[in-house]
C-alpha cells in the first residue's frame, strides 16, 4: 500500500492510499480538506481518520509519496514554503516510523512511475521552486 501526501494545494491537504487489487493498483481511499494555515495540526489526524474509515492498518503501508516541489498545475493555487516543508517532515517522520522508504514527487495528479527493489529509508527535501519570501511588510 502507498500513501500519498499532498499539501501544496493552496489552503487543501490530499490524502491518499493505493493498493494493488487484484495485479492493478487503485486508489483504495483520498480524502482533502481545508486547512489553511493549520496543516500542521490537522496532516497526521487526517491520514489517521481516513485509514480508519477504509479500514486500513498504518503497518500495511509500504512506501510514501509525498508531494516536495510547489508549481501547482492550476496556476491559479499557491504554495506555501511552510505547508511544502509540513508535507515532507510528515512524510519522513511517517517513513522513519514505519522503515518505509519516502519518494518525493511533483503532484499527486501526475502519473505514478512505481520503483521496483526500493528497500531503504531515505530522504525527501522540499524544493521551492521560486525565491523565498519569507517577511511580509506590516501594516
Amino acid at each position: 500500500m502507498i500513501l500519498f501526501i499532498d499539501t501544496t494545494q493552496g489552503d487543501n491537504i490530499i490524502v491518499a492510499v493505493k493498493k494493488n487489487v487484484r495485479g492493478q493498483d487503485e486508489i483504495a481511499a483520498q480524502k482533502k480538506i481545508k486547512a489553511k494555515y493549520a496543516q500542521a495540526e490537522k496532516l497526521l489526524p487526517m491520514i489517521d481518520k481516513m485509514l480508519a474509515q477504509n479500514k486500513l492498518k498504518i503497518k500495511d503501508i509500504k512506501k510514501i509519496k509525498v508531494v516536495n516541489r510547489g508549481g501547482s498545475p492550476d496556476a491559479a493555487i499557491r504554495t506555501s514554503f511552510t505547508a511544502l516543508r509540513i508535507g515532507a517532515v510528515t512524510a519522513n517522520a511517517l517513513g522513519f516510523a514505519l522503515r518505509v522508504p519516502v519518494e518525493g514527487t511533483i503532484n499527486i495528479k501526475c502519473r505514478e512511475k512505481l520503483k521496483n527493489g526500493l528497500k531503504k529509508f531515505n530522504i525527501v527535501e522540499p524544493v521551492y521552486g521560486k525565491e523565498p519570501n519569507i517577511t511580509l511588510p506590516c501594516g
